[in-house]
């Protein structure tokens, strides 16, 4: 029988990290040999502690999670920074090593991509065949998820409106992904411009990114689970895809497990830098569910259509975009045309106070020098040769096995 936790008394935390060549950062697709080299014998799944290791769709990447809930982010950098170590330490013999960020900037997705090929990997064959995994979409795009628990309709609802309402903010917190194929895209957060297209062919699996005004378990299916298994029927004939796998909406209803997972979190350089960010949106959350920056009522009413038209605009711009939807800017007590940094520099004034020493200080350098995305390309500057980019990468992967955040 699970365990029902109620809002905000538990956390997991999910941090994904792509495997390269110590050599050159080429992409290095040895998570099996790697998880061997843990276990022993080849596992797709590791608890080590407080942190369990798994694979992911491709061979190149891995994931960090907390091992099971957790009910404090106080000491959850320290714990995914000596799992780091230690994995750096397994690679060093492979000539790998660990490469942050939500998207390699020099990869080629067509060449260098591997699809998992041990245990599950009829699932992610199935995927290839309707999608082809082989793309930026699908093999270089690292993330950061954030589960809150919810523990009936009641929470739901609450939970389910807040987290709507910020998930169009959160690019503007977090993009760390402006580079692909050895050029500056125009994107601060190319993961997720290629998120929102992935998996057009059957558009009932991301919708609209920001999920749809429900706030029911009765509703969620009808609206959301029942349209994505009709749609998915004429591909999936064996029936081995699963609702809550398919639905790829920014933020997911996870009811077997009674969470919400929010996806639209890019991952940074460091775990201090990642659970700094997730402190931060977990705190304006809980001011959005106690109502103490707008009221229910205002939170739900918000269609997916007009809050995706801001997404659409953070995910280029990032923290410089400026938001002059009054209505929306009233949701967080702000009266004026505002910069998404100014935003989160004036909730994370109101969060403060409920934050982490360390993890302000991670804060206020993101909301001071910018989102990582900014930091690497002004790191890069007007250089765009392999050898620059190789240069400010190798030094965001010193980072990342430092845990301290890169300021160029």
């Amino acid at each position: 029988m699970k365990i029902k936790y109620h809002l905000f008394e538990v956390f997991g935390i999910e941090l994904e990290y792509m495997l390269v060549n110590t050599s050159d950062l080429k992409v290095a697709p040895i998570v099996d040999a790697l998880l061997t080299k843990k276990n022993g014998t080849l596992t797709s799944d590791i608890e080590n502690g407080d942190i369990a290791w798994s694979n992911e769709l491709v061979g190149h990447v891995i994931e960090l999670k907390t091992n099971g809930p957790t009910a404090s982010l106080e000491n959850l950098s320290n714990s995914f920074h000596k799992n780091i170590i230690e994995i750096n330490t397994l690679l060093k013999s492979l000539h790998a090593q660990l490469l942050p960020t939500a998207a390699h900037p020099l990869m080629n997705p067509l060449k260098d991509t591997q699809l998992w090929k041990h245990d599950n990997n009829d699932i992610y064959e199935l995927y290839n065949r309707i999608f082809n995994c082989k793309g930026h979409g699908w093999s270089n795009v690292q993330s950061t998820h954030i589960n809150l628990p919810f523990f009936d309709d009641k929470e739901f609802e609450k939970l389910h409106a807040a987290i709507r309402i910020l998930l169009p903010l959160i690019p503007g917190l977090c993009a760390s992904s402006p580079i692909l194929d050895g050029r500056a895209t125009g994107f601060k957060d190319t993961r997720l411009e290629y998120y929102k297209n992935n998996q057009k062919k059957i558009p009932e699996l991301t919708g609209s990114v920001i999920p749809e005004r429900v706030f029911s378990k009765v509703d969620y299916y009808a609206s959301i689970f029942e349209p994505i298994k009709k749609a998915i029927q004429p591909f999936d004939s064996h029936h081995i895809l699963d609702h809550h796998f398919l639905n790829s909406r920014g933020a997911i209803a996870r009811f077997d497990r009674n969470a919400i997972e929010i996806r639209l979190v890019d991952i940074q350089e460091c775990p201090k830098a990642d659970i700094a960010i997730c402190s931060l949106i977990i705190e304006v959350l809980r001011l959005l569910v106690d109502k103490k920056l707008a009221t229910l009522q205002s939170q739900r009413k918000w269609l997916k259509q007009d809050l995706f038209e801001i997404l659409n605009a953070v995910i280029k711009d990032a923290e410089t975009f400026k938001i002059s939807n009054n209505e929306y800017l009233e949701l967080f007590g702000i009266q004026e045309t505002m910069s998404v940094q100014n935003i989160w520099n004036h909730l994370y004034q109101l969060a403060k106070p409920n934050i982490n020493k360390s993890y302000q200080e991670a804060l206020e350098i993101i909301l001071s020098e910018g989102t990582l995305a900014t930091r690497i390309l002004k790191a890069v500057g007007s250089d765009y040769s392999e050898k620059n980019i190789q240069k400010v990468y190798s030094e965001l992967s010193i980072c990342l096995q430092e845990n301290r955040l890169f300021v160029p």
